[in-house]
């Protein structure tokens, strides 16, 4: 009986977007900084993994000691789920990073934890957050209005105060129709301005995930475009454009009219409606090509959401935990988010989890009550990152350093690369272990293959299958820069490792300056 083949019914589609670069392998052993698979002689294949689950790794594949502790748990019978009931481990966890906190962002105010079980969903958590937030700024300035129409009407009645000859037209009244009509028209103008829907501010080649609300919060169109509908919608800033920034901010706002009674006058005053929910930002930009933000546009960030009155929401998911050299890459343009958002590493590659860290004066107490995740606070995931952070603190925060070391001395071999085919190489970015290596654009290349393959936006897997398939080498393109490629090793990549990846680079680097028909021709 002839054996019929499993119906592929899981990433079909993206197995055949793999295979004819072959990149369709399957992995059946992973330590450290490696990845390993059979080949068709049935001999075992050692590959230099520097996608290592898009930053995910930064303590390698199945850490022992991380693996450790999570048999350890196992073993113990802890009880997973104990929902409304008290969670001493995601506390101990919530502690352990504000410690972190206040030695790296120099605060002693405290953040405030809400767990999720993914990168996406933590940010779907920040976006409710800053929404509810949101909509208590806008009751409380609401209110602050109809406290002042009344204090202005009394004062009026008893003729203590009188109305401005300017404020019926600031509220597109006649002159000396009334105060009644004047207070109702101001209050019908607001109650236009309070039905505003909400946007968000983040930055060009930003990525915070797929999420029917994260995903509008992603540049790339491929993404975002299908799901525009589904949520809030976010404007796109210009990164390092502080004029770009203040365009977009003048363009959205949405005045609402207030009546301010002082020695004897009544006068309209403009007041701006809080349509901006939060700007997000990521101090690393992994997806738009590895890009960390300037200090100097971070305190721009923080100055006009301090002046809108929004919170700025630091993601840093794919950068956090270590991976830039310190434990946020925050810390390196002195940058302290209203908000943090952890995910990727902090379970150590082994578990899945997402916090969103909120500082005290944001935090809104009574979102607890109306928000919950059945994993967000299980105890498996909170004992293993709380593991994580031990080994990332461990003598004096040697993994920070291993970071920033193993870092130079990838990027060191990054940048010779560059040095010696600048016609090829563009650029070199990053920091510690979160780097990019830019290709020049070869949409107009002399080679007809690798012009359509650049052109079809297909020349990212066809180097990626070429460094796999002939020099041991696993990483791939960022999502929205499609001729960079991105190195996120873990912190045990060796020198070895290194000089295999720069052999391999420079092979891909004679390829493009050959213009070699046969160089990326698939598997």
């Amino acid at each position: 009986m002839t054996e019929v083949a499993a119906p592929v019914l899981a990433d079909a589609n993206v197995r055949q977007m793999l295979s004819p670069f072959g990149l369709d392998i399957e992995y059946t052993r992973a330590e450290g900084n490696a990845l390993h698979y059979t080949d068709a002689e049935g001999r075992e294949r050692r590959v230099v993994d520097y996608a290592c689950g898009f930053g995910s790794l930064m303590l390698g594949h199945n850490n022992p000691e991380i693996a450790q502790r999570a048999k350890e748990i196992l073993d113990s019978q802890i009880p997973v789920h104990t929902q409304l009931a008290r969670h001493s481990h995601t506390n101990d966890l919530a502690i352990a990073l504000n410690k972190i906190i206040q030695r790296e962002l120099n605060t002693d105010e405290p953040y405030f934890a809400l767990f999720g079980n993914s990168g996406a969903e933590a940010v779907e958590i920040a976006i409710k957050h800053a929404e509810y937030d949101r909509l208590e700024r806008a009751k409380d300035l609401l209110a602050g209005v109809a406290a002042n129409i009344d204090t202005a009407r009394t004062a009026v009645a008893s003729g203590a105060a009188q109305v401005s000859a300017d404020a019926y037209g600031q509220a597109g009244v006649a002159a000396g129709t009334g105060f009644d009509e004047l207070a109702a028209e101001i209050e019908r103008r607001n109650e236009a301005a309070a039905g505003t829907q909400p946007l968000f501010l983040t930055i060009e080649g930003s990525f915070h995930g797929k999420l029917a609300s994260s995903i509008q919060l992603t540049h790339n169109e491929m993404f975002r475009t299908p799901f525009k509908s589904l949520s809030a919608q976010a404007r796109f800033v210009p990164a390092d454009q502080p004029d770009a920034l203040a365009k977009i901010v003048s363009d959205e706002r949405v005045p609402v009219l207030d009546l301010v009674t002082d020695d004897g006058t009544v006068t309209v005053v403009e007041r701006d409606f809080p349509v901006f929910g939060a700007f997000f930002l990521e101090p690393i930009r992994g997806e738009a090509g590895i890009r960390p933000l300037s200090a100097e546009f971070a305190r721009t960030i923080q100055e006009v959401s301090a002046e809108l009155g929004c919170p700025v929401v630091s993601d840093e998911i794919q950068s956090g935990s270590g991976r830039s050299g310190a434990f946020f890459a925050a810390s390196h343009i002195g940058l302290r988010g209203d908000y943090i958002i952890l995910a990727k590493s902090l379970a150590g590659g082994i578990s899945k989890t997402g916090v969103v860290l909120v500082r005290e004066g944001r935090y809104q107490h009574g979102f607890e009550t109306i928000h919950s995740s059945t994993f967000g606070k299980d105890s498996i995931s909170s004992l293993i990152a709380l593991k994580v952070v031990e080994l990332l603190e461990a003598d004096g925060g040697q993994a920070y350093r291993a970071a920033e070391e193993r870092g130079n001395k990838l990027r060191s071999a990054l940048e010779a690369v560059r040095d010696d085919f600048p016609d090829v190489v563009k650029e070199v970015r990053g920091a510690g272990l979160m780097l990019g290596l830019e290709f020049h654009d070869q949409s107009e290349a002399s080679s007809e293959v690798i012009r359509e393959q650049t052109q079809h936006g297909m020349i990212g897997f066809a180097v990626a299958g070429y460094l796999l398939r002939n020099h041991g080498i696993r990483t791939f393109t960022t999502a929205s820069a499609l001729h960079t490629f991105r190195f996120e090793p873990s912190i045990y990549v060796s020198d070895e490792d290194i000089a295999q990846l720069e052999t391999a680079l420079r092979a891909v680097a004679g390829v493009l300056r050959r213009q070699d028909e046969e160089g990326f021709g698939g598997a």
